[in-house]
C-alpha cells in the first residue's frame, strides 16, 4: 500500500536524523559555501538519505535541497523543502543543537512538515490538522505556551532590515529583558518548540518564502495554534520578511512593540 505524505514526511526526516546521529564526534569533511557558510559530510549524506526516500515515493515531485538545489521536473505542484542539517556549525563543534526538516507544498501551502531532533530521538511533525511530537512511536499532542518567558533569537545572516531592526539589539534592550529571558539556540529546531511550549517566542530576521530552513517549524506552529507574522507583525511573505512566532497573541504583541520601537530609534 502507497505511503502517505504525512508518514513519509517522518520517515524522510527520521532518514536524515539516523545519518546525522552515526556522524557525531567523527572527522567531518568540511565543503566551503558562500559568506563563510560550509557544509559536511553530514550534511551531504543526511540530504541523501532523505532523498532517496522521498524519491522513492514520490518520484514525480520536485525537491529543493539545501545542499543540492532543485530536483525534478514537476507539474504536479508538489515541492519538499528539505533541510538535512539545521545547526552545521553546532553540530561541526560537537554541540547537539540542531534539527533536519522537511517540509512539502503544494500549492501555495505547507501541508505536512517535520523536524526532527537527532539526539532527543524525537519527531516533531504536523499534517495540517495539529501538530505532534512523535517518541519511541508515540505520537503528543504539542502545545505552545509561554510560561518559561524564553525568547529564542537567531542572530545569524543575513540581515535585511538593518539597520531599523537587529536582532541582536533586542537581547540588550530593557523592555525584553523586563518581560523575557533571551535564547541563542542557532538552530531552527527552536522554532518546533515554540509548538512544543518550550518557547514562549521565536524571533529572526531575513525573508522566509519558500525556506527549507522555516518552512516546517513555521507549518509546526501554525497548526498548533501559534502566533506567526513577519518582523512588522504582517502576514507571512510580505512586507519587510522576518518572523516572530508566539505561543500566544500578549507575548506576539508586547515583541512586536519592541521591534517596532526599535525601528522607531532608528529612524
Amino acid at each position: 500500500m502507497a505511503i502517505n505524505d504525512r508518514d513519509l514526511v517522518i520517515e524522510a526526516a527520521e532518514a536524515g536524523a539516523a545519518i546525522v546521529r552515526s556522524h557525531y564526534g567523527t572527522s567531518l569533511t568540511r565543503f566551503d559555501k558562500s559568506g563563510g557558510d560550509f557544509a559536511t559530510t553530514a550534511d551531504i549524506e543526511a540530504e541523501r538519505a532523505i532523498l532517496d526516500v522521498l524519491r522513492a515515493a514520490r518520484p514525480d515531485d520536485v525537491v529543493v535541497g539545501e545542499e543540492s538545489g532543485r530536483t525534478g521536473t514537476g507539474g504536479n505542484g508538489r515541492m519538499w523543502l528539505v533541510d538535512p542539517l539545521c545547526g552545521t556549525l553546532n553540530y561541526a563543534v560537537r554541540n547537539m543543537l540542531v534539527s533536519v526538516n522537511v517540509a512539502l507544498r503544494t500549492g501555495t501551502q505547507v501541508v505536512v512538515a517535520a523536524s526532527a531532533d537527532p539526539f532527543s530521538n524525537e519527531v516533531f511533525w504536523t499534517d495540517g490538522a495539529g501538530s505532534n511530537v512523535r517518541r519511541e512511536g508515540v505520537d503528543e499532542r504539542l502545545v505552545p505556551s509561554a510560561g518559561s518567558r524564553l525568547v529564542d533569537v537567531n542572530l545569524d545572516p543575513p540581515f535585511p532590515n538593518e539597520p531599523g531592526f537587529q536582532a541582536a539589539r533586542l537581547l540588550a534592550d530593557k523592555g525584553f529583558v523586563e518581560q523575557f529571558r533571551p535564547r541563542v539556540v542557532s538552530t531552527t529546531l527552536a522554532v518546533a518548540w515554540v509548538a512544543a511550549g518550550r518557547r514562549a517566542a521565536y524571533v529572526t530576521d531575513g525573508h522566509q518564502h519558500d525556506s527549507v530552513h522555516f518552512a516546517a517549524g513555521i507549518a509546526l506552529c501554525q497548526a498548533a495554534g501559534c502566533v506567526v507574522t513577519g518582523i512588522d507583525g504582517q502576514p507571512l511573505d510580505t512586507g519587510a520578511g522576518g518572523l516572530v512566532i508566539a505561543a500566544d497573541e500578549q507575548t506576539h504583541a508586547a515583541l512586536l512593540t519592541l521591534v517596532a520601537n526599535q525601528r522607531a530609534g532608528a529612524a
